[in-house]
């Protein structure tokens, strides 16, 4: 009988903890992160998500998609595609020359800026994807190595003069090359049933180069002048006019409320960037005390630490970001220019902390299908450069520069 009681005992015990089992999970389940809660304050029209693919030519992708949201502002359909290998079998010669006149002294690779994509439409003008894919090398979408590989070798053979004199040949011999890839640069062709060259159709668009404006935010220029950002992939020699970071900022909100994108050139191989289409500045240290009790860490996965000092699944607190802050990481090379994308919007999360819409050019990736939201943080501390039409710039901005719209 004692036997009996004790187990009956023991048994009861068992259900009745059981409950409490349950709450404890249930508590368990209700801290964890709600994640990242977007609301749209503002968000311009933009073009489907396109995918660069295996190519350094984000700062093609990000510069058309600009200019398309530019097109479609004008009165453009938003069904717009403009060719973004026009633009690059346009640079590749243009960057073959000036590496063969400075003697190699330059990269000869694909990586470039804005200003690269303003010039070609200037020289060249545009055209329609359809009129010119860039697909002529048995892929479905666009992988330059090979074609990289090979311009590079041909201008720096060309470079090494070995007949020491440049023969008048080597140019068109680079074109055909750049024509097998990406195919032959159409003279005319058919848009709704008229007829275009490319120059007649990029202003029929009402697309005029002049109409841009690359700002910038260093100090070791001075303010309101205009300077060569001293990056290699700015191999024009695109210049830039240079404000102070808050204008900056404030010149990219104006631009937004009023209607208008911004090409966005920055660094992006932060660890702070996610793969989930989000960049903050986390403030690691703060994140860091504020779980220094032994009850927060405990049992938690190194995965599951970086994601709470990351604020990757989650807002968290950010690192105060100044102009100095901003400058000891481009002296140091803790910001590089490796990204362009096309910004669009501004957005809030769950706590007001303010984001900006951002459209990338990787296809349908991460949570957000190929766009993304970075912090006003990131935004201060890792842009190298900003292009935008003159009329969203505010007068009172152009006046200190000296600029007319």
């Amino acid at each position: 009988m004692n036997l009996f009681k004790t187990i009956s005992l023991l048994l009861l015990a068992g259900v009745v903890s059981l409950p409490s089992f349950a709450q404890k999970k249930s508590k368990k389940s209700e801290e964890k992160p709600e994640g990242y809660i977007f609301t749209t304050i503002k968000a311009n029209p933009v073009t489907p998500v396109k995918d660069q693919n295996r190519t350094g030519t984000c700062w093609c992708f990000s510069g058309i998609s600009f200019l398309e949201s530019e097109a479609i502002k004008k009165g453009a359909p938003e069904t717009l595609d403009l060719s973004e290998m026009f633009v690059v079998s346009n640079a590749y010669t243009d960057r073959a020359v000036k590496f063969v006149r400075l003697d190699k002294y330059m990269r000869p690779g694909p990586g470039s800026d804005f200003g690269d994509v303003l010039t070609v439409v200037k020289k060249h003008g545009l055209v329609p994807n359809s009129a010119m894919p860039g697909l002529n090398y048995g892929e479905d979408s666009h992988v330059h190595g090979e074609l990289s590989a090979i311009v590079t070798a041909y201008a720096t053979a060309i470079a090494g003069n070995p007949n020491n004199t440049l023969s008048t040949a080597w140019v068109n011999g680079l074109n055909n090359i750049l024509a097998a890839y990406l195919g032959e640069i159409p003279e005319k062709f058919n848009v709704d049933g008229k007829e275009y060259t490319p120059k007649a159709y990029a202003e029929s668009l009402g697309l005029n180069p002049d109409d841009y404006i690359s700002l910038t935010s260093f100090t070791h220029h001075p303010f309101y002048d205009k300077f060569v950002i001293e990056i290699p992939d700015n191999w024009r020699w695109t210049e830039s006019y240079n404000l102070p970071l808050d204008e900056l900022l404030s010149v990219m909100d104006h631009a937004i409320e009023n209607g208008y994108t911004i090409a966005w050139a920055a660094d992006m191989s932060e660890k702070y960037w996610n793969d989930n289409g989000l960049a903050v500045v986390p403030d690691v240290e703060a994140n860091e005390r504020s779980g220094s009790d032994q009850d927060r860490w405990l049992g938690v996965s190194r995965a599951e630490k970086e994601a709470i000092l990351y604020n990757i699944n989650a807002p968290g607190k950010e690192k105060d970001i100044d102009q100095q802050e901003r400058q000891i990481a481009f002296e140091n090379k803790q910001t590089t220019d490796d990204h362009a994308m096309h910004v669009y919007g501004i957005a809030k999360d769950q706590n007001g902390t303010k984001y900006y819409m951002v459209k990338n050019s990787w296809g349908e990736f991460g949570d957000y299908k190929g766009h993304n939201y970075v912090s006003e943080t990131y935004m201060k501390y890792k842009t190298i450069n900003i292009v935008l039409n003159k009329a969203a710039v505010p007068q009172e901005i152009l006046d200190k520069l000296g600029v007319k719209r």
